[in-house]
């Protein structure tokens, strides 16, 4: 039997990959975290489908009921808020699993952080202005980070900056970025994409934090930094085209 480690998505049902949905409609035991996923999702499941619920397990409790699916010859499905590319635990899971003889594979979604741009209507990736984006998060009581991915040597290649898991901390995270970012750089929090709920906040890393307050906002948010995010507000001639779509590219090679 196997384990299947499937991408939610940013939370909109209609966001699933179609594999993601035959999984679910053929698949008879579901894991999934309710603190993300809701009923439209698992709405795909069949009627008679075991449903767990995993917001209140650890991982030993997960990995007991995905263990107890096999064992019984039945295929389970392990939902992921977003990607399983991304803090999905996948590595600490798929480990045990392994080690308790269950095969597994994995089925990725639409990350939070595509999710969140596309809301904006951004590109990350801007010529000669941001042609790194980096994904990353902040530690506060969670994980320990390695000391080399610090927020302040991360800001140093002043590429676009997506941080998860941080809204909680976002005062203190402005105050750290101003000096490699620039205290008018632009920033834009993005709460429950894709969701009937969903907030976009616009600021800069001076008034973000103000921002972000007032609105209440406390879990399920990323947070965008970068000159990336003022590219809809340049003037045409201020964007440089790309290489690949350049027409004096198309001149240079007819002239050689």
């Amino acid at each position: 039997m196997t384990v299947h480690f499937v991408g939610a998505g940013p939370g909109a049902a209609d966001l699933l990959t179609l594999r993601a949905v035959e999984l679910l409609r053929t698949t008879p035991v579901c894991l999934y975290a309710g603190t993300y996923i809701d009923a439209e999702i698992l709405a795909h499941c069949p009627d008679d489908a075991e449903l767990v619920d995993t917001q209140h397990l650890d991982l030993d409790q997960i990995i007991a009921h995905l263990v107890d699916a096999d064992r019984r010859g039945l295929d389970a499905v392990r939902l992921c808020s977003g990607d399983p590319s991304l803090y999905s635990a996948l590595t600490e899971q798929t480990r045990r699993l392994d080690e308790a003889g269950v095969a597994w594979d994995v089925t990725p979604g639409v990350p939070a952080y595509a999710a969140a741009a596309a809301l904006l209507g951004t590109e990350l990736t801007v010529p000669e202005v941001a042609q790194t984006v980096v994904l990353t998060r902040t530690r506060a009581r969670s994980t320990k980070m390695p000391e080399s991915e610090a927020l302040e040597n991360v800001a140093k290649i002043h590429g676009t900056l997506v941080l998860h898991l941080a809204i909680r901390h976002i005062r203190v995270l402005a105050e750290q970025l101003v000096p490699e970012y620039g205290a008018d750089c632009p920033v834009a929090v993005v709460a429950h994409a894709t969701r009937p709920n969903e907030l976009v906040l616009r600021g800069t890393l001076t008034d973000i934090a103000d921002h972000v307050e007032a609105a209440g906002l406390r879990h399920t948010a990323v947070i965008l930094v970068g000159r990336a995010l003022a590219s809809r507000e340049w003037d045409v001639s201020e964007i440089v085209c790309s290489h690949l779509y350049d027409p004096a590219r198309e001149r240079n090679r007819e002239a050689s």
